[in-house]
C-alpha cells in the first residue's frame, strides 16, 4: 500500500465520518428547535443549523473538488449572520415592549377597591 493510497483512504474515511457527525448534529439541532421552550432557543438553533449547513457544504466541496461551493458557504454564512442579528433585534424589541406594557397606567377597573369603570353610575 503506497502513501497515496493511504492518504486517499484516510480522506474518504474522514469525509464519511464528518458527514455522519454533521448529520447527527443536524438532527439534534432540529430537535432543539422543535422543543425549544423560548424563542431565543429557537433562534440559536437556527444559527447552529446554518453553521451545520456550512459544514455540509465544506465537506461536499472537499469531496468533489469544486471551489464554487466555498463561495456558497461564505454567502450562506453572511446571510445566516444577518438573520441572527435580525432575530436578536426582534427579541430585544419584543422584550422592551413587554417592559413598557408594565409601566402603563392601570385602567379604572384595575384599580384596587374598584368593581369596574361604571361603578359611579350604578350608585346613583
Amino acid at each position: 500500500m503506497s502513501v497515496e493510497d493511504l492518504a486517499s483512504l484516510f480522506l474518504e474515511l474522514s469525509l464519511r465520518l464528518s458527514l455522519v457527525l454533521l448529520g447527527a448534529a443536524f438532527l439534534m439541532t432540529v430537535l432543539r428547535i422543535w422543543k425549544g421552550p423560548t424563542l431565543a432557543d429557537r433562534v440559536l438553533g437556527l444559527d447552529v443549523l446554518t453553521s451545520i449547513a456550512i459544514g455540509f457544504i465544506a465537506v461536499v466541496a472537499i469531496d468533489t473538488g469544486f471551489t464554487l461551493y466555498v463561495d456558497i458557504a461564505i454567502a450562506l454564512g453572511l446571510v445566516g449572520f444577518l438573520a441572527t442579528v435580525a432575530f436578536a433585534r426582534f427579541i430585544l424589541t419584543q422584550g422592551e415592549a413587554e417592559e413598557h406594557r408594565g409601566d402603563a397606567l392601570p385602567l379604572a377597573g384595575d384599580l384596587p377597591g374598584s368593581d369596574g369603570p361604571f361603578e359611579e353610575n350604578e350608585a346613583r
